[in-house]
């Protein structure tokens, strides 16, 4: 029988010592303008879909900038470990499945596939986790029972509260704002059933069309923001090195997450780190499935490509809102056509490479480091090509 190889140690004695220490690499990464220390693995938590209906543009810049995240991460010479989620237990999807008389797990499958069929042609690498809240309702009811016995929650008539009065306040919110943020988000603050507006279900009842799983509170069903704590820290652990998601994902629904989770663990920041990516608009208004003001990543990919589509969301600060407009194609294509060109010059400069990592460090600054690879050409121009999955 073959013996198992050897354990790597270190060498015993001064023979055999190199003269100078290994190298490590490390790299001051920021994001947000606060300096975020590479340690390996990181761990990004990124807010997927509710898949109850296809991908539009604003949605899709979300994760591409995620991938851009992990692209920087690994250039930082950390090993990444991403988590991006599925929401397939919420209200939203069960009415859109009820309305085409389909099972609401069944159809979540169908679009989740086609919203991975765009993710793949706009290059964005498969997540290391793919937690999805049909698969993690016992972490939910794990997590709802932890809440329950720090004094953190409450039940009541078959629901579970969290105790959400310092999240606003948290969120540097003040109350007006808060609530018609919670509001936009289908959320009731006004319900008799809480203590305060901003406690918010971890556990809730179900009804006759909805989907329901036994608990020590009844049948019922997860809340949203109970459901990503617990995939987040069932996937992660008890914190994550960057959480993302849209703009609008800040309040309410990252704020109590977090605060839901370090209530629980008792590990305090749940995220060291949040990429809150810009909203996009079309025709002065938001984009959004509730509203039907989209423009779909699968109709533009018919008169566009993929490195294109994936240009446009990266050509600017990802914190900015923007708004869509057609002729912004028109430039990113000719911004890719010149950086193709610049990466098929000759040449090598170290300086301008390091430029190019400098700025893609410095915020994910992508407009800036295009601007040197476009200046240089060369390696700098084909390293930013490969860094950014534009190939």
């Amino acid at each position: 029988m073959a013996l198992p190889p050897p354990i790597s140690t270190g060498i015993v004695g001064v023979a055999g010592r190199v003269a100078e220490p290994v190298d490590v690499r490390t790299a001051d990464l920021r994001l947000g303008g606060r300096p975020v220390p590479v340690t390996s693995p990181a761990r990004v938590y990124v807010c997927g879909i509710t898949p109850y209906d296809v991908t539009h543009l604003g949605h899709a810049a979300t994760f591409v900038w995620a991938d851009v995240l992990g692209s920087v991460l690994r250039l930082a010479g950390a090993d990444v470990v991403t988590s991006r989620n599925v929401t397939d237990v919420d209200d939203v999807l069960t009415r859109a499945a009820d309305a085409r008389g389909r099972h609401f797990d069944e159809f979540a499958l169908g679009q989740e596939f086609a919203f991975e069929q765009d993710l793949r042609a706009l290059g964005v690498r498969p997540p290391t986790h793919v937690p999805r809240a049909r698969h993690h309702v016992t972490h939910v009811q794990q997590l709802a029972a932890a809440l329950l016995q720090a004094g953190r929650a409450y039940e009541r008539e078959g629901h579970v509260f969290f105790r959400g009065a310092g999240v606003v306040g948290a969120s540097g919110l003040d109350a007006g704002r808060a609530r018609e943020l919670a509001a936009e988000f289908g959320d009731d603050p006004d319900d008799p059933l809480r203590e305060d507006p901003f406690d918010v279900p971890v556990w809730r009842p179900s009804g006759e069309r909805d989907p329901a799983w036994p608990s020590p509170w009844g049948w019922g069903r997860p809340g949203w923001h109970a459901e990503c704590a617990a995939m987040a820290t069932a996937t992660l652990g008890r914190g994550v090195d960057v959480l993302v998601g849209g703009a609008d994902l800040a309040f309410p629904h990252h704020a109590h997450q977090a605060a839901m989770a370090e209530a629980a663990s008792g590990v305090a920041p749940f995220a060291r780190s949040r990429v809150h990516v810009g909203a996009v608009s079309q025709d002065g208004a938001k984009m959004a499935k509730s509203t039907g003001n989209l423009t779909l990543v699968s109709d533009l990919l018919r008169g566009t490509t993929g490195p294109v589509l994936r240009l446009l969301v990266l050509d600017r600060p990802w914190s900015q809102p923007w708004e869509y407009r057609p002729e912004l194609l028109e430039t990113a294509s000719a911004r890719l056509d010149e950086l193709f060109a610049a990466a098929g010059r000759p040449g090598s400069s170290p300086a301008a490479s390091r430029a190019v990592v400098d700025r893609l460090l410095d915020d994910l600054d992508v407009s800036a480091a295009l601007d040197v690879a476009l200046t240089d050409g060369g390696d700098a121009a084909r390293q930013l090509v490969r860094v950014l999955a534009l190939g």
